[in-house]
């Protein structure tokens, strides 16, 4: 793991500017930091090392390719690579490696056989950057999945730049890109910015799955991709796996454990998340099988009751016979996180599950510098209770003929009757054409917009459409797998890997995610629905495989997922501050970006009569970035 940054046609000093964005992102990479330029200083890569394999300098980046042509700064992990290295060296196409990095392999393989081939025949998590010097072409390339992340454009519209942390880019002389104004909206909607916008203007994030070529001089570029996670979907859905659901299970398992496998293996301790949840449970209960000594389990803990699975995953990693380690935090811990969460994501961003997100992670470092994951189950395997209930709804509200339906959503909308959030919300779901938009319309909250008419009207325009927003209707037989898909290209690579990546960086810590193998996702999209979910059982599949190690009544609860108490902690005297010195009148006013009435109506609302809205946490977290801009 580790953070990857450069430039091509630089108006500044070459050297300065590369230096400051590698310390930028020191946290990515503690272990060594490295430095290449090509001859002209036209082509300019940046590195920072957490040595996960091949600990020696014969792992350090940027790295040249063996005939000299290639040179690359790579963040991530490559699983296969000890595969895709024996399959070199018998075709003769390497005749021995200098060391034992994932790094020097990949090289080797886009010298063999080309970048495109390269990616296709490689499974890991993966930022890129490659320069051919002969074509004189750098190439960027991101997984299929989004585990990693890949900041790229152009500043002050002239040199073109790209970083694994946007705090990076914004560290270069003469930084000056505005705030993208048009994707605010989108911000508050969701609580994180989708790719492929970023927070300022020209800047942008490499969606997963895709390669951006760039030829001298650098000013236009070319977007490619190489995998498809809605074709994915939809090729498995219209190849559905034929065995029984018993089957299904085994096919499943040993697939996750041919993932684990190859994601246990590194030079440095390794450990796993566990949550309690049915996900991280398969996954800590498939690492035990395969190791011959006790797997490291981390969890945290909450003291508000309702917000706590500590107890349930000790008994769990007792059961399984982890090495077992927990921390219960509080609301002071969570105050000191909160300062912290601005350099940590270098944009707004406002999943409040960022902060025990972080301090697992914290805890975790202490011990191990790799720790697995159970992320993907959820939107792979039908786990969140939303597909259901949309499902529901869609079917008693398609009964009523859309003629009826959608004007009645419109006169509903702009009734009195629709003041309130959840009659507006009803009014906006009564108008859908069809399941995937009644998914969109949930997603939009209250007509309560934040966002100013100042800053709507210095907009370039565009910046609202996103993958939600254009996902085509009925694009998969089954209407569960559409919902599922739609949060697979935006919601998990936009929010959960983001949180992810960002507060285990945060620690030095690398994070991996069985789930979000290659192998295990391209058959999650063969299972037919009923094989995820049956009646109100959900991720059908992944209980068979847990209950085969860990006994049913342990697991077989509600969800409650990995939440903090934020409704309850804001009113306290210290948060309440500095949530309002944040949220100031004049301070809102002079910035331009929201509308101070809105705001002050959704804190007055909250502070005075107990009705809560995530968008205050969201406000906040813009804020964070911005109040003193």
């Amino acid at each position: 793991m580790c953070g990857i940054a450069g430039f091509c046609n630089a108006e500044f000093d070459w050297r300065s500017n590369i230096d400051r964005m590698n310390d930028k992102m020191y946290h990515r990479g503690p272990d060594a930091s490295g430095v290449w330029a090509s001859e002209d200083a036209t082509v300019v890569f940046g590195h920072r090392r957490l040595s996960i394999v091949d600990l020696t300098p014969g792992g350090a980046q940027p790295m040249e390719s063996h005939n000299a042509r290639y040179v690359i700064a790579y963040n991530g992990e490559i699983y296969n690579y000890k595969e895709i290295r024996d399959k070199l060296l018998k075709e003769g196409k390497v005749t021995a490696f200098k060391g034992t990095s994932d790094t020097e392999v990949l090289l080797e393989a886009v010298s063999a056989y080309g970048m495109e081939e390269t990616l296709k025949m490689s499974k890991g998590m993966f930022a890129i950057a490659l320069y051919d010097k002969k074509e004189r072409a750098l190439y960027l390339s991101r997984d299929r999945v989004g585990e990693k992340p890949l900041y790229y454009g152009f500043v002050n519209k002239k040199t073109f730049v790209f970083a694994s942390d946007l705090n990076s880019i914004k560290a270069l002389d003469g930084f000056k890109n505005p705030v993208n104004t048009g994707i605010l909206e989108a911000y508050f909607r969701y609580g994180y910015i989708p790719a492929p916008y970023s927070i300022y203007e020209d800047i942008w994030k490499l969606e997963p799955g895709k390669i951006i070529e760039i030829k001298f001089p650098f000013n236009k570029y070319e977007l490619k991709t190489y995998w498809s996670m809605r074709e994915a979907a939809y090729y498995g859905q219209t190849h559905l796996f034929q065995g029984s659901e018993e089957e299904a299970a085994q096919e499943l398992e040993r697939l996750l454990k041919n993932a684990i496998q190859d994601q246990m293996v590194a030079d440095v301790p390794v450990g796993a998340f566990l949550s309690a949840g049915i996900d991280s449970s398969t996954i800590v209960s498939l690492m035990q099988s395969l190791s011959g000594q006790k797997v490291r389990s981390f969890t945290i803990g909450m003291w508000e009751k309702d917000f706590n699975e500590a107890e349930i995953a000790k008994k769990i990693a007792a059961h399984l016979g982890t090495e077992h380690t927990e921390l219960y935090i509080t609301e002071e811990d969570a105050k000191q996180v909160i300062p912290k969460l601005r350099d940590m994501f270098g944009e707004p961003f406002a999943d409040s599950s960022q902060i025990p997100t972080y301090l697992v992670s914290k805890m975790t470092r202490e011990h191990v510098t790799v720790s697995l994951s159970g992320d993907g189950g959820d939107e792979l395997f039908c786990g969140y209770q939303t597909y259901r209930s949309m499902d529901r709804i869609w079917q008693k509200t398609a009964k009523i003929p859309s003629f009826i339906r959608k004007p009645a959503s419109v006169l509903l909308t702009h009734s009195p009757f629709a003041r309130s959030g959840s009659m507006a919300t009803r009014a906006r779901l009564l108008g859908a054409s069809g399941i995937e938009d009644m998914y969109r319309r949930s997603e939009i909250g209250e007509n309560l917009s934040p966002v100013s008419t100042q800053a709507l009207r210095t907009s370039h325009g565009g910046g609202n459409r996103t993958v939600m927003d254009t996902y085509p209707d009925g694009f998969l037989p089954e209407a569960q797998h559409n919902l599922m898909l739609m949060d697979m290209l935006m919601y998990h690579p936009d929010d959960i890997l983001t949180k992810v990546d960002r507060t285990a960086m945060a620690v030095s810590l690398e994070t991996r995610v069985p789930m979000l193998d290659k192998d295990v996702v391209e058959f999650a999209w063969s299972l037919p629905i009923s094989y995820k979910k049956q009646g109100d059982v959900t991720k059908k599949v992944l209980r068979d495989i847990l209950y085969r190690y860990v006994p049913k009544e342990l697991v077989e609860r509600p969800k409650t997922g990995f939440a903090i108490p934020l409704q309850k902690w804001l009113k306290e005297p210290e948060l309440r501050a500095w949530a309002e010195e944040l949220i100031n009148r004049q301070k809102l006013k002079e910035q331009g970006f929201l509308n101070p009435d809105v705001v002050w109506k959704l804190w007055e609302d909250y502070i005075e009569r107990d009705i809560w809205r995530v968008q205050i946490w969201y406000i906040l977290m813009f804020q964070e970035q911005f109040a003193s801009r």
